[in-house]
């Protein structure tokens, strides 16, 4: 899928103007990316002087393709990798949330975290190990036995749904999006938390391999971060009521009220909040992978990330707006 966003033609971009291309792989397609997709269409990165162009790879392990520009999606890929595989370097965030909500059958009235041990819990996949991970972290966070659940996550999430909805397991974890959709056709299910109330995590960067790196792909690095700096703080200064036709536009399968429900709940609860990788956020989700096996140990902010283009980048739309 490339070049996938719907992009709206911008009258004051220079016609003559020599642009870099730029190619993004990305694990999917999701609403946490919006600010990404705003600045595409509003002519953020072309301001920059960036052709940035888009591929959704299926299996979503392409994302990995060397001969992209950057890749989009969780840390913990990079995290896992680094001493084993391939040294990738973090330098930029899109969202400092995780963008799932956990669906139960009846009321959720009540509900509380430790109702859910001893329960069977479905589980999207399709994007990687990313919900799992969250989930599990979450529990033992909350003193919660992460063995004392059973867990069905191998299969598509929409399969996963509709077996749910057929009388599968006690709770389905899915995307916010997805869920408040089905809450919304369906009456007999209602959503029992939305984990992007459950605190910062550096959900999906950006990053490169660490030995591509050289002073002219920091500099696109750094135009990219305005970029998308830009379309951040588009998306928080505008409420998504006011935007609803592109929230159409974006996810035509999805209700636009729900669209616009989502976007606002997100919008309230930090999903974004700069490019920059939060280093209290990055901690702990460091120590969420490393419970879970995936690291030997933690690795220290400044091993997997480099902040430069993403501060940099503030910094210069900061002095734009003065």
């Amino acid at each position: 899928m490339v070049n996938s966003i719907p992009v709206r033609p911008e009258s004051d971009t220079p016609k003559k103007q020599v642009l870099r291309p730029f190619h993004l792989t990305a694990t999917g397609y999701n609403l946490n990316y919006l600010p990404e997709y705003i600045a595409l269409r509003h002519g953020f990165f072309r301001e920059q002087g960036l052709d940035v162009t888009v591929n959704i790879p299926t299996p979503w392990d392409g994302v990995l393709d060397a001969l992209a520009d950057v890749a989009l999606g969780g840390i913990w890929v990079p995290s896992m990798y680094r001493d084993r595989v391939q040294h990738y370097t973090v330098f930029a965030q899109i969202a400092n949330r995780c963008p799932l909500a956990v669906l139960k059958r009846g009321s959720s009235e009540g509900f509380k975290l430790t109702d859910m041990a001893k329960s069977t819990v479905l589980m999207k996949s399709g994007g990687g190990a990313s919900v799992g991970l969250f989930f599990k972290m979450l529990l033992r966070e909350n003193g919660i036995d992460a063995r004392a659940v059973d867990y069905v996550q191998d299969l598509d999430g929409v399969m996963l749904g509709n077996l749910f909805q057929g009388g599968m397991g006690d709770y389905f974890i899915t995307d916010n999006l997805s869920a408040l959709a089905m809450v919304a056709r369906n009456p007999k299910v209602s959503i029992a938390m939305e984990m992007v109330t459950q605190g910062d995590i550096p959900w999906s960067v950006y990053y490169r391999e660490t030995e591509t790196i050289n002073s002219e792909i920091l500099d696109a690095q750094k135009r990219f971060c305005i970029g998308l700096a830009k379309g951040i703080d588009w998306v928080l200064q505008h409420d998504a009521e006011s935007f609803r036709e592109e929230l159409a536009e974006l996810f035509p399968n999805v209700p636009v009220d729900v669209a616009v429900s989502v976007t606002n709940d997100f919008r309230r609860n930090k999903m974004w909040t700069s490019t920059s990788v939060d280093r209290q956020g990055y901690t702990r989700w460091q120590q969420g992978l490393f419970d879970a096996g995936l690291l030997r140990e933690p690795l220290d902010y400044e091993t997997m990330v480099d902040n430069v283009p993403a501060a940099a980048a503030q910094a210069a739309v900061e002095k734009d707006l003065k």
